[in-house]
């Protein structure tokens, strides 16, 4: 038991160095680099190699390597996206966002199949069920894991440290399609601060593929076999038709919209909102504060609704993400950003952080409720159109304004709904008398696979 934590623990602080870099370097994307686009391009990019690495490399590199080896290397990738920022260019940090995204799927799943092995291993030996020791490994690595949107934005916004009336006239919905980082109000951050957290958040990633490199066990001889049983997966081309395949049942045709409209909103935070709202208004160094608190209570949300989804159900819950997200949507179309509203720029990313926690949640339950027996094409489907919505996010954000692009979003939502509501429907008609709150909903185990999905990015 002893030695197993020991490796828990070693893959949970080397993903929490990891992302503690990588995800305070994500947020800034869109701020640091606005120059014709560059950050949300690299992110667009990213996520489309993402697309293409999930449905191929991890069985390949995990088979080749072992896991140990593979989230070591597949570390490497993220610290290369860090040092492309260092002289960014579309020369260094387009090519450096392939290499992330191709090393991102494989990391995961690497790190999910060790995990599944020890446990399964552990709870052999001890006589235990597997899945309930596998479910603490894991409980174990997320309560870890998630600390990390909280120390990548505090050392960026510790590091970045007023603004016109000029300028504020450029904030918000109704931006003027300039670059908000370059103006004479909230001055760029100098190239020493820059490369500074560059460094701290590069160390980070150094630390963490050592840390993995002489502290994580590899698997053992007598686990060999338990990790070809966990890896003795399709070929490429028969996992890459039966995802297509899957599109034949014309619920997961009608969930497209809700799963692309998780990548939408994401999207809009991460790229849009912290650029022509709170860098443009307060500075590029509150960027790290305002997705501390997205963080915080998209995690606490989804603990909580991840337990209570047993009581309300998830109409319910979808609806309240609905409205919740609609409220804050017609708000920032008629909100005019200030220094003085400081409250008002925390209190959006946190209904965010509520409303995005449902999504997260109860989308992966849904889908794994409907399609129980075809989990995997399922997921793939799901990580396929979240990704897409993603990239279409990052895509169009330099060339639409911030209102546009707040309509695109709401439409989206609207149709997810009708669409949704359609899903609804079809089970209720095939499947008559069975309340929602009374199906046995796994909802919190299917949590990991909604943190996994959004915190590969």
């Amino acid at each position: 038991m002893e030695r197993n934590l020991k490796n828990v623990l070693v893959i949970s602080f080397g993903f929490l160095l990891l992302f503690t870099a990588y995800g305070g370097l994500q947020n800034l994307q869109s701020s640091l680099h606005s120059e014709e686009g560059l950050g949300v391009a690299s992110l667009s990019v990213l996520y489309a190699a993402l697309i293409l690495s999930s449905m191929f490399l991890p069985p390949i590199l995990i088979k080749k390597l072992g896991c140990k080896w593979t989230i070591a290397g597949s570390m490497c990738c993220y610290i290369a996206f860090s040092l492309g920022n260092f002289y960014a260019s579309w020369y260094t940090l387009i090519p450096t966002s392939v290499i992330l995204g191709l090393g991102g799927a494989p990391l995961w799943s690497a790190k999910c199949t060790y995990l599944t092995i020890a446990g399964n291993s552990y709870a052999e030996k001890a006589e235990k069920n597997g899945k309930d020791i596998i479910n603490q490994y894991f409980g174990v690595f997320f309560l870890i894991f998630q600390s990390s949107g909280i120390w990548g934005n505090l050392i960026s916004s510790l590091i970045f440290m007023e603004i016109s009336e000029e300028n504020l006239a450029c904030c918000g919905a109704y931006d003027c399609m300039t670059d908000t980082t370059n103006t004479t109000g909230p001055a760029e951050p100098s190239n020493s601060l820059i490369y500074t957290l560059l460094g701290i958040y590069t160390g980070n990633g150094v630390l963490a593929v050592l840390l993995i490199a002489i502290f994580l066990d590899e698997i053992k001889s007598d686990q060999a076999e338990t990790e070809k049983e966990i890896l003795e997966t399709p070929s490429f081309w028969s996992t890459f038709l039966a995802t297509f395949q899957h599109l034949k049942d014309k619920r997961q045709c009608l969930l497209i919209p809700l799963t692309m409209y998780s990548g939408f909103e994401q999207g809009f935070l991460s790229g849009d909102y912290t650029k022509t709202y709170v860098t443009c208004a307060l500075g590029i160094h509150y960027v790290g504060y305002v997705m501390i608190c997205f963080s915080a209570v998209n995690s606490l949300c989804s603990l909580l609704f991840g337990k209570i989804s047993q009581f309300t159900g998830r109409k319910l819950l979808f609806a309240l993400a609905t409205v919740t997200n609609t409220t804050c949507i017609i708000a920032l179309l008629l909100w005019k950003p200030h220094p003085k509203q400081l409250a008002v720029f925390f209190i959006f990313p946190a209904l965010w952080g509520l409303s995005d926690a449902i999504w997260q949640t109860q989308t992966n339950g849904l889908y794994g409720i409907l399609f129980e027996k075809h989990k995997e094409a399922a997921f793939a489907n799901y990580r396929l159109w979240e990704s897409f919505g993603f990239v279409i996010a990052f895509g169009y954000s330099t060339k639409l304004q911030v209102y546009i692009k707040l309509y695109i979003l709401l439409s989206v939502l609207v149709l997810s709904m009708v669409t949704y509501g359609a899903v609804e429907y079809l089970e209720a008609k095939s499947s008559p008398g069975t309340p929602t709150a009374t199906k046995k909903e796994n909802v919190e185990p299917l949590t990991q696979e909604a943190h996994m999905t959004k915190n590969l990015f």
